[in-house]
C-alpha cells in the first residue's frame, strides 16, 4: 500500500511523458495503486520493473506524488523545522521539499515567529493530508541510553504549571523537569543542557537544569552576591519572602534561596535585617 509521509521502495510500472508511474508490486494490473514520479526525478537509465526509493506526499491538488528527494521529517518522526510563513490557518514549515508542511494553530503549544525553528512531529490528519504538531509527547521514545547524573541536551517543547517543563532529549526521548525543579530558567522552544535526576520505571527521564545541591549552592550564592553588588548592596526582602517574588527575582526556589543566603551569611559576606539582606562592609 502506498502511504503518504513515508519513504518507500516502489516499482516502476510504466514510464510516460509526465514521468514514471510507480506501484508497490501488489494487486492486479487493472486495480493496483499507482503514484507519479515526475519526469525530472526519474533516475538515469531507469526502466519498467526497476525499484526506486521515494518519499510520498500530496501535491497542491491533494493528489499523491512521489519524489526521490529525502525530506527532513517523515510520519511519526520528530524534528526541528524552520517556519517559512505564518498565515491565517497556521504556520508552514520547511520540510526540505518544494511543498511545505502545515502546522495548524490548534497544534501549536506556543506562538513562534516566522523564521524561527520549532520542534514538531509529522502526522496524517483526518482528511489524509500531511500535517505537523508541536504536541510531540506521544511521539517521543522511552528507551534512552541515559542514566542518573548524565548530562543531556534537549528542547523544551511545552511548559505546564502543574507538571513542569516537558523536554525532548536529543529530539527523541521523553524528559520532564518537574515543577518543583523548574524555576522558569528556560522558555518553550529553547535548547537546554540538563542533568538526569531519575530514570522512571517506564523509561521517561526526570531532569534538572540545576546542578547537585552542593555544587549549585556556589552558583546560586554568586548570583545573589552579583545582584547585591549591582543594587547598592541591598535586597529589599529576606529569605522569608514570598516564593513567587524570589523566583521572579532570582529564578530559583525559596529553598535554594534560603540555602544560598545561609551560605553567604556563614561566610560573613551579608547580614539580614528585619526587611532586607545587605552586604557587609
Amino acid at each position: 500500500m502506498i502511504k503518504p509521509g513515508r519513504i518507500q521502495k516502489l516499482q516502476i510500472a510504466r514510464i510516460v511523458r509526465q514521468g514514471a508511474y510507480l506501484c508497490d508490486g501488489s494487486g492486479k494490473d487493472k486495480d493496483r495503486e499507482e503514484v507519479l514520479l515526475p519526469a525530472k526525478q526519474i533516475p538515469k537509465g531507469a526502466k519498467n520493473g526497476d525499484e526506486t526509493e521515494v518519499f510520498i506526499y500530496l501535491d497542491s491538488s491533494d493528489r499523491l506524488i512521489a519524489t526521490t528527494a529525502h525530506p527532513l521529517i517523515t510520519v511519526g518522526e520528530v524534528a526541528r523545522l524552520r517556519i517559512r510563513e505564518i498565515t491565517r490557518i497556521g504556520a508552514f514549515l520547511d520540510m526540505g521539499l518544494e511543498r511545505d508542511l502545515l502546522l495548524p494553530f490548534s497544534e501549536q503549544t506556543y506562538r513562534a515567529e516566522e523564521g524561527s525553528c520549532v520542534l514538531a512531529a509529522m502526522y496524517v490528519d483526518k482528511s489524509g493530508r500531511l500535517a505537523a504538531t508541536m504536541k510531540v509527547y506521544d511521539y517521543l521514545s522511552t528507551d534512552s541510553p541515559y542514566k542518573e547524573d548524565d548530562e543531556v541536551q534537549g528542547t523544551v517543547y511545552e511548559i505546564c504549571r502543574n507538571f513542569g517543563a516537558f523536554v525532548a532529549v536529543d529530539e527523541k526521548y521523553s524528559g520532564l523537569i518537574p515543577a518543583k525543579e523548574f524555576g522558569g530558567e528556560a522558555k518553550a522552544g529553547e535548547l537546554i543542557t540538563a542533568r538526569v535526576t531519575r530514570v522512571l520505571p517506564d523509561g521517561k527521564l526526570d531532569l534538572s537544569i540545576r546542578k547537585k545541591a552542593y555544587l549549585q549552592i556556589n552558583d546560586d550564592s554568586n548570583t545573589i552576591f552579583r545582584y547585591l553588588t549591582a543594587n547598592k548592596g541591598r535586597i529589599d526582602f529576606t529569605d522569608k519572602a514570598d516564593p513567587k517574588l524570589i523566583k521572579e527575582t532570582f529564578h530559583m526556589s525559596k529553598a535554594a534561596f534560603k540555602r544560598s543566603v545561609g551560605h553567604l551569611l556563614k561566610e560573613g559576606r551579608i547580614r539580614i535585617t528585619e526587611n532586607s539582606i545587605e552586604l557587609t562592609k
